[in-house]
């Protein structure tokens, strides 16, 4: 499905802010992501160009300034995050050009508007140690300079509570570990550079990524080492095991219990079906039923997402570096981790795109698997159906969206549904995710469209072929519950307006994600159709070949409420989707700071028996 993707939350992590406006000048309100304005940027020859040459970055810097500031000045964002995304582009530029005061001022109101508890308390943690390292040594750079920094760093660390800052600090120290010269060239090579080569400009959805190239070779690179030692050091002197709150609410079902088969879907990447043996429904031939289309949306052949011919032989060591990302996630020290995060800081610019898109191959080749186990787990009356679809992985578009492409792809979102119904489909895992934005960016490029705003008004339209088919579909089958993931962008899936997860429905229910004591994941998205949390950290699930690694996403928390949907079908197969959700939500624990509603599989269960006639 060419308007859908996959965001892998281990992987994104490892690349990882004014005047106001006239108080008498009344804000435009900013209610979709869509309707922010575009603006564009000539750009003769090498992108690189402007990260060495000041002369040549001062003018585009000056130019980005000037229209991010504008957007901030005029309107009213209802997402914050967005909001914190402008600001700190206008941060960067302020620290490259010197002026700290404004990019300290600058972080305070990012840090205010900051919604997860979290990210409160570790936003701009890092900077902070960097500038008043500044003010004390006089320097920015040098032995004793970076000696204040970790001093510094770890002070604020240690004056805040473990329990809560956790996987925020596991995640720095893996972006600290894994940064190097080759991840951020490689990305201005490799996606950046090819628009300009092809229109000669560069949008305001990219523009920003060269001011954040230029400000991480500046400032975080040279503190590689520094940061890993400190972060590392932290986590070291707080080995502290999170309380686990899912044992406790765990439903398991027993075999022979009497209980009604339900017949689940992995609409996914594929399924390796012969994990699951007897919990697979099968054809007239006896072979597992399964639907697929390609990535150009062609009818295809296959349970699991095809490794292209030159990457086969690469498998174990891709399945490794995999387990790897999940490893340094976890803070875990083992041989995997510690060769992807050699292996990284070691790679040329030049091995980029390779090393990338072969990470990329192999998360899709193990994701519907991974969900799949999830979704089947403690509950032997599950029977597996494999919905597959081919996600794309590489840097550049393949297939480039077309109009054609958008009609084919509604017209598979009804054949998948179709053949859902055939099967007597109950619930169906929806781990996957793409907004109008996503078809906006891969427009730029593959340089259709003549500016931002014909581009913003063909993206539009194509996009909303492929909605409006989803919600149809999804529509022709109310006895079908879908469950889909909130998305992995830290945003509100609502502004993004994110497919599935904006589609609210009386047979859809949207999953946020939690870690295993119940704290808010700092990937998970959220917004009004977001109904309830699930783990969606680490979680340990199989792969295709029988290997287990732990993998984190909201990709991860959707299938733990199909699991827990199926287990209430199995008791109380009269129920309706809408019932389902109801029960669902009804006995899950909202907490105390709102922000999360935590589902409670064991007293679910207990419901849906009661709910029996």
């Amino acid at each position: 499905m060419a308007f859908l993707r996959v965001s892998l939350a281990a992987l994104a992590a490892t690349f990882a802010l004014a005047q106001s406006a006239p108080a008498q000048v009344a804000k435009q309100r900013i209610e979709k992501a869509a309707d922010l304005p575009r603006f564009e940027y000539r750009i003769d020859g090498k992108v690189e160009r402007l990260l060495a040459d000041p002369a040549a970055f001062a003018p585009f810097a000056a130019a980005v300034r000037r229209d991010t500031q504008s957007v901030l000045d005029r309107y009213e964002i209802a997402d914050k995050a967005t909001e914190r995304q402008l600001l700190g582009t206008l941060l960067q530029l302020d620290w490259l050009e010197g002026r700290h005061d404004d990019a300290m001022a600058k972080l305070a109101r990012i840090r205010a508007l900051e919604e997860k508890p979290a990210d409160k308390l570790t936003s701009g943690m890092l900077l902070r140690a960097i500038d008043g390292a500044r003010r004390a040594t006089g320097a920015t750079g040098g032995d004793g300079w970076r000696a204040e920094v970790a001093r510094r760093l770890r002070a604020e660390l240690d004056a805040m509570p473990y329990a809560v800052v956790e996987n925020n600090v596991k995640g720095a120290r893996t972006s600290a570990e894994v940064i190097s010269e080759a991840l951020v060239l490689g990305q201005l090579r490799d996606v950046i550079q090819p628009i300009v080569d092809r229109s000669g400009s560069l949008s305001s959805d990219f523009a920003p990524g060269i001011v954040a190239a230029k400000y991480r070779l500046a400032v975080q690179l040279p503190l590689k080492s520094t940061l890993a030692d400190a972060y590392g050091a932290y986590l070291a002197a707080n080995r502290v095991e999170k309380a686990d709150i899912w044992a406790a609410r765990e439903a398991t079902l027993p075999a022979g219990g009497g209980y009604a088969p339900v017949v689940v879907a992995i609409w996914d990447s594929g399924v390796d079906t012969a994990l699951f043996g007897d919990r697979v429904v099968r054809d007239a031939s006896g072979s597992p039923a399964m639907i697929a289309f390609d990535r150009y949306s062609d009818p295809a052949t296959g349970e699991l997402f095809p490794i292209p011919a030159e990457l086969r032989d690469r498998l174990p060591r891709m399945k490794s570096r995999l387990k790897g990302f999940s490893d340094l996630q976890a803070n875990v020290d083992s041989a995997e981790a510690s060769e992807v995060k050699q292996f990284l800081s070691n790679l040329r610019p030049d091995q980029y795109r390779s090393a990338i898109e072969e990470l990329s191959a192999a998360g899709n080749y193990i994701h519907g698997t991974h969900v799949a186990g999830i979704a089947a787990a403690g509950n032997p009356y599950v029977r597996l159906v494999n919905a597959r679809i081919e996600f794309g992985y590489t840097l550049q578009p393949d297939p480039c969206p077309s109009l054609e492409l958008a009609h084919k792809d509604a017209r598979n979102l009804q054949a998948y549904v179709g053949f859902f119904r055939r099967h007597g489909v109950r619930v169906v895992n929806m781990s996957f995710g793409g907004s109008v934005g996503d078809v906006e960016g891969q427009l730029e490029q593959c340089a259709i469209g003549k500016s931002p705003d014909e581009r913003r008004t063909i993206a539009r339209d194509w996009f909303d072929i492929g909605k409006d088919a989803f919600v149809r579909a999804m529509s022709s089958a109310p006895e079908i519950l879908f469950v889909a993931a909130a998305g992995n962008e830290n945003a509100d899936s609502t502004f993004a307006e994110a497919v599935p997860a904006d589609i609210a429905l009386p047979n859809v229910i949207t999953v946020g994600a939690v870690d295993k004591a119940g704290d808010e994941a700092s990937f998970t998205s959220y917004g009004k159709t977001v109904v309830v949390h699930a783990n969606g950290y680490l979680v340990d699930s199989v792969i295709p070949g029988g290997e287990r690694i732990p993998e984190s996403g909201t990709s991860m928390a959707a299938p733990q409420v199909t699991n827990l949907a199926a287990k209430l079908l199995a008791v109380n197969p009269g129920l309706s989707p809408p019932q389902v959700i109801a029960i669902i939500r009804d006995t899950a624990e909202r907490t105390a700071d709102g922000r999360r509603v935590l589902v409670h599989p064991r007293n679910a269960v207990a419901a849906a028996r009661g709910a029996r006639g």
